[in-house]
């Protein structure tokens, strides 16, 4: 049988989660301050990624996304990123030996552009190769 190419792919795990090491991989506009911003321009959106550290505090994360009127509002993830990026409560999964580990990398998108081809053809096959080159045993994926 033949799968279609944009059927979400899923690959049973029979490795206990308290072993598992976990990659975020984030829609959501999250970056590091001190990183290049998403472009939030609505004729155009943004087609490239941004590479997090595992080790990065979350104070020094911030998100940047389209108008909140068109897509979604920022107000809460900036008080508190976790929302959509959820670092600190893996951190806490690993400390009551809930989770093996949280990933050396995390990847984060903002979720709008109009250029679907080049998110399609260039920076999701990008994207994937970092989380396949990783250590991660599986990756959470968030929204805004």
């Amino acid at each position: 049988m033949e799968l279609s190419r944009k059927a979400i792919p899923y690959t049973p795990s029979t490795k206990p989660l308290h072993e598992m090491t976990i990659m975020i991989v984030s829609t959501s506009g999250v970056h590091l301050k001190d990183q290049e911003a998403f472009n939030t321009d609505p004729s155009v959106g943004d087609t490239t990624f941004r590479i997090i550290p595992g080790d990065v505090d979350a104070k020094d994360l911030t998100v940047t996304h389209a108008a909140p009127k068109e897509h979604y509002n920022t107000v809460a993830p900036k008080e508190d990123i976790n929302c959509v990026f959820p670092i600190d409560r893996l951190r806490e999964m690993v400390d009551d030996g809930d989770l093996g580990g949280v990933a050396e990398k995390h990847m984060t998108m903002m979720g709008y552009s109009m250029r679907l081809n080049i998110i399609n053809k260039e920076t999701i096959p990008a994207l994937v190769k970092e989380v396949v080159r990783s250590k991660a045993d599986a990756v959470l994926l968030t929204a805004g």
